[in-house]
């Protein structure tokens, strides 16, 4: 996975774990897309003090994923779901509503 769309996602994930600050450089830069130099004025520090308040929340969010996997097994479960999807378009109409009608039945 390319390393924007990682961190962006997770970031989505565990952008509650990172400070205020943290969390302000690494919006900016990965969603809003947010040079260092504005990112650095917007908040009043050097870029090289950007630049690296962006790599050490990036090596904490690698670290929660690490630990936690929230993001491995949301998109593990997104491949079940998608094969299941596929199943399901095997099925007609009234079998498919049925087979969903159960599974909502089990949340």
């Amino acid at each position: 996975m390319e390393k924007n769309i990682q961190i962006g996602l997770l970031y989505e994930f565990y952008s509650n774990l990172l400070t205020e600050k943290q969390s302000y450089i690494i919006d900016s830069y990965y969603n809003n897309d947010l040079s260092l130099a504005e990112i650095a004025d917007n908040i009043k520090i050097t870029r090289q003090g950007v630049q690296k308040q962006i790599k050490d929340s990036e090596r904490i969010l690698l670290n929660y994923e690490d630990k936690l996997h929230l993001l491995e097994n949301h998109l593990n479960n997104n491949k079940i779901i998608l094969n299941i999807i596929k199943k399901l378009d095997n099925y007609d109409i009234k079998e498919k509503d049925d087979i969903i009608s159960n599974l909502n039945k089990l949340n």
